[in-house]
């Protein structure tokens, strides 16, 4: 099984390992994508204001385009430790130890704009570039990570199960297919149910925690459902791949 996440646009900005290498990233089929848009992030990095754009960031957030500007020398720490905010703060992959530690980080996956697919180990810097960034003279991320990105996705599918965690616009970068998708839904006292935005990250961690560590190999979506009702989810099949877990408004 693999648990695909969503990044966070918060990360750790420290590191002890080597500068990036693409050597040591997995799915190699990827290196040259992910080689033109860290030569294209650092190269806009040099213009402040159309970073600033491109990214859509502030003028308080010139640090970010300060790191990208050292892309390629920075230090590096592995992809599942350098992501941070209340998804992965609920994973809290770190507490893991022993079996359930070694699980989670050959299950552990992230759907990152710039690199295309990390594995929960492979060592990478602090960057900010998001899936609805614009970067000038290009086209589209997502014109430019389908191509390449959907066959490395489908032959992972094609060899496990795929619990594909990313939003939206990650998930618009390259599609999965017959992966167990979750939306996380609040039920009211009168039954009525509506997307939650704001626990949305924190649910989807803790289930990525349980499906990360566990002994148990789901093959498909009912499997799923069955281990997390076990762990005390309310947990709704409403598709042949898609699950719904509901949550008390």
């Amino acid at each position: 099984m693999l648990v695909l996440l969503p990044p966070s646009e918060t990360k750790r900005t420290d590191g002890d390992g080597p500068p990036l290498d693409l050597a040591a990233l997995s799915h190699p089929e990827l290196d040259a994508v992910r080689k033109e848009l860290l030569d294209e992030v650092v190269a806009l990095a040099a213009d402040v204001e159309a970073s600033r754009a491109a990214l859509g960031l502030s003028g308080r957030q010139d640090d970010e385009i300060a790191r990208n500007a050292e892309l390629w020398t920075s230090p590096t720490m592995p992809a599942i430790t350098r992501y941070t905010g209340v998804l992965y703060d609920a994973l809290d992959v770190t507490s893991l130890r022993g079996a359930a530690a070694g699980r989670a980080r050959e299950r552990l996956a992230v759907g990152s704009a710039l690199f295309g697919l990390l594995r929960a180990d492979d060592p990478v810097p602090a960057y900010r570039l998001s899936a609805g960034s614009a970067l000038p003279a290009s086209s589209t991320l997502a014109a430019r990570w389908k191509p390449v990105l959907e066959p490395v996705l489908a032959a992972v599918a094609a060899e496990q199960l795929v619990v594909d965690l990313r939003s939206g616009s990650y998930a618009a970068l390259a599609r999965v297919p017959g992966a167990v998708t979750v939306n996380v839904l609040a039920e009211r006292p009168d039954g009525s149910r509506s997307v939650v935005s704001h626990h949305n990250k924190s649910h989807k961690g803790a289930l990525a925690r349980l499906l990360a560590s566990t002994r148990a190999e789901p093959a498909d979506a009912s499997a799923v459902a069955r281990l997390a009702r076990r762990a005390g989810h309310t947990v709704e099949r409403t598709g042949e791949t898609h699950l719904d877990l509901v949550i008390p408004a």
